[in-house]
């Protein structure tokens, strides 16, 4: 039987880091756009503190919630239901950007696709433990998995929100992976999603000049380009130590959403290459410590919980560092526990403190 522990404190600590830089990132990349805006620069920034002061409290509460809570079909569907309700209710709000991602609530923008993420790693962690002895029967095992997750993607698409979709689908496969499904079947079903995945892509016309930008970032640097231009500008120019803090250049009305999608960009003009490697550095730390959580956890749900969490987060970061340094095409992904936005750190604190209370019971920690 697995012995009880403490949380990870290695897991928790590179979280706080992140969290810690952020409040200084944010503010150093939205005060001149926020003084510019609404005439308050510490706008974005008193946003951040408050959604993480409410998600660390969240955090402290759910890692002290026995993990196997969450297996129970009541709790899962009810999640999913209020899901669902959200990402369809969104779709009859205003529009921001041309996309309809946000619910107004109490003065504050809400995701329903960040909580999407949440709901889908409970039910696929709770089917796949129970039909585990047959997980190579795929419409047994993998049927009803299919129908919850793309019935998600297909609400979350209609906002739009390519990102996310990827990263739901990232997080399902890396869970049944995790399972143990045949290699064959995940080697198929890849090799199926490519034709469909590229007409999503292209359906699009913003999507399509994404694509384009991302062959040639130089071909319009004025228009399609220019968001991953002003970007490589950012990193190229911050060197070694970078600029120093608050004195980034691309930030000030060059650089598209500097403290969101691009708070990376920011982070390597200012802090340079050491800053940069260092954030780097706290995911993949996170990315270790959650894998190792996985392979101590002492049940199925446990291990497969602590799977879908991992890749929840290292995907999302992953994602959105190769945006920044011209990797792929441009999504609107978030940098975990760093970007401005109140839906993803909280969600994404929550989901570390769940993963924080699987460890606790793993086994197989130092």
């Amino acid at each position: 039987m697995a012995r009880k522990l403490k949380s990870d404190r290695i897991l928790f600590l590179a979280t706080i880091l992140l969290v810690g830089l952020s409040m200084v990132m944010v503010y150093s990349a939205s005060a001149m756009l926020a003084q510019e805006r609404y005439q308050q620069s510490y706008l974005f920034l008193t946003k951040q503190v408050m959604w993480a002061l409410l998600g660390l409290t969240c955090l402290g509460v759910v890692m002290r919630v026995d993990y196997r809570t969450y297996r129970q079909p009541a709790f899962i569907w009810t999640c999913l239901g209020v899901v669902v309700v959200g990402l369809i209710a969104v779709l009859f709000s205003p529009p921001v950007n041309n996309a309809r991602r946000w619910l107004a609530l109490g003065g504050f923008g809400i995701q329903p696709s960040e909580l999407a993420k949440l709901g889908a790693i409970f039910f696929i962690a709770a089917l796949l433990e129970r039909r585990m002895h047959r997980i190579n029967e795929v419409r047994y095992s993998l049927g009803p998995i299919a129908i919850v997750v793309g019935s998600l993607v297909a609400l979350i698409l209609l906002e739009p929100d390519f990102g996310t979709s990827v990263t739901l689908v990232l997080i399902a496969a890396s869970m049944v992976f995790a399972a143990g499904l045949n290699y064959a079947y995940i080697g198929s079903a890849a090799l199926a999603l490519v034709p469909l995945v590229t007409i999503i892509a292209v359906a699009e016309p913003y999507r399509r000049s994404r694509l384009l930008a991302f062959t040639n970032p130089w071909d319009d640097p004025l228009n399609t380009d220019f968001q991953i231009i002003q970007s490589l500008l950012a990193v190229g120019t911050g060197g070694i130590s970078g600029r120093g803090l608050m004195n980034g250049v691309q930030k000030l009305f060059y650089l598209p959403y500097p403290h969101t999608d691009f708070i990376y960009a920011v982070i390597s003009e200012e802090l340079g290459l050491i800053g940069a490697s260092l954030v780097l550095m706290c995911f993949c730390v996170i990315a270790w410590r959650g894998m190792r959580v996985a392979l101590g956890a002492p049940d199925k749900f446990g291990a497969l919980l602590a799977a879908g969490l991992t890749t929840m987060v290292a995907a999302q970061a992953l994602m959105n560092i190769s945006v920044v340094l011209g990797l792929v095409p441009t999504k609107g992904i978030p940098l975990p526990f760093v970007s401005a936005g109140g839906s993803s750190l909280l969600i994404n604190l929550l989901g570390m403190g769940v993963l924080l209370n699987v460890s606790q019971h793993a086994s197989s920690r130092p």
